[in-house]
């Protein structure tokens, strides 16, 4: 009987209600089977009919409005029928169902509100993300001859956006990649990351050295941020099994070889973009089966009770299985377990593999060696 009202209000033809209002209304409708068994049992006269101004309060915290409309009326009507079972009805009695139908009416402008704001914070959340996905474009599972896969993990499930960034393309002069972060969050750590991202896609076509991909980019980055603003980054190039790798103030990359895990220091570290990096290259030579690790300093920050992620230790068994896109995965998953899904900063990870040079391929030539021979 008490959920008569309610049920005839949200009948069908109405969309579904949410958790949210499933879980208001189902604790409206237990107070009010308490108060009205509290009642009944008191027996005349009517002691507690004010309780019931309670019931709509508790559902405007977490129903939609209408959800309150209809637990208000609920609890207007079982107040009016104690008050007319009465052999004579006091004011006192009056004055309680008067106040539940005022409170009802309270709640549901307090609902409304609430549930005006909750759509706002929904559409940002979804124009931020679509302007994260409009910055970074998907990876792989292809890009040349390596697999590649790409993740972002955001820290916050709100409007609060960062700036990470990462590419990767097949150029004339192999395969290259970029991972970056911008410092600070929101829109402008978009629009720097906007603009390194465009300006990389487009020296990385043309430039031969990577050194003069650094050089345009730190330029690029200079012109568009403040006295204290940076972008860190990595730029890795791949050219027939040969690695060469650039260091602008970001944590270098794993190499993940035959179940070992080894950070490729740059020669000498150099600062971020916008500060005007003098970079020297670091050559590796790749061996088929070999993966690497492009990340920002989010994983490297990761911790839980001060105690940091073990990326190094665990890097192997969490990447070195399945596809690359399964390793980062895996890697995701035991990130958030680690840091019980609280994580207080955004994370970008690319993870490509090298399967081995092309049949007939040309020597490899590092993009340094071919700008130094073009100069």
């Amino acid at each position: 009987m008490l959920s008569l009202v309610p049920t005839r209000l949200l009948q069908s033809g109405r969309r579904p209600l949410s958790p949210g209002s499933r879980a208001g209304l189902g604790a409206a409708l237990v107070l009010l089977a308490i108060v009205s068994a509290v009642e009944l049992a008191d027996g005349r006269p009517a002691h507690y009919v004010a309780l019931l101004v309670a019931a709509p309060i508790l559902a405007a915290a977490l129903a939609a409005w209408q959800v309150v409309l209809a637990v208000g009326a609920a609890a207007t009507l079982i107040g009016a029928g104690f008050a007319l079972v009465e052999p004579e009805m006091s004011l006192v009695t009056s004055v309680n169902v008067v106040g539940v139908a005022l409170a009802t009416g309270l709640a549901v402008a307090v609902a409304s509100v609430r549930q005006r704001q909750a759509v706002k914070i929904a559409e940002l959340t979804k124009l931020a993300s679509v302007a994260q996905q409009a910055v970074l474009r998907s990876l792989g599972p292809q890009v040349g001859t390596l697999s590649v896969a790409g993740r972002y993990i955001s820290s916050t499930a709100t409007a609060e956006i960062g700036g990470d960034l990462y590419e990767a393309i097949d150029t004339p002069y192999g395969v290259r990649m970029i991972i970056g972060d911008v410092r600070g969050k929101g829109l402008d750590a978009v629009r720097l990351a906007s603009i390194v991202l465009g300006s990389y896609r487009h020296v990385a076509y043309e430039r031969a050295d990577l050194r003069a991909v650094v050089a345009d980019l730190d330029r690029a980055v200079a012109r568009n941020v403040g006295d204290e603003d940076f972008v860190t980054a990595a730029l890795v190039e791949e050219r027939g099994g040969t690695l060469t790798i650039v260091n602008c103030g970001h944590p270098p990359p794993l190499l993940l070889r035959r179940g070992a895990v080894i950070p490729l220091e740059p020669p000498a570290p150099a600062p971020p973009l916008g500060f005007m990096p003098v970079v020297r290259p670091r050559v590796e030579r790749l061996e088929p089966g070999d993966r690497l690790l492009l990340f920002t300093d989010g994983l490297g920050e990761a911790r839980r009770d001060g105690e940091f992620f073990p990326t190094a230790d665990r890097a192997w068994r969490l990447l070195g299985h399945g596809t690359v896109a399964d390793g980062l995965a895996s890697l995701e998953t035991a990130l958030v377990e680690w840091v019980h899904g609280r994580l207080d900063d955004d994370i970008a990870l690319v993870l490509m593999e090298y399967a081995g040079a092309r049949t007939g391929a040309a020597a490899a030539v590092p993009s340094w060696e071919v700008g130094a021979a073009e100069s």
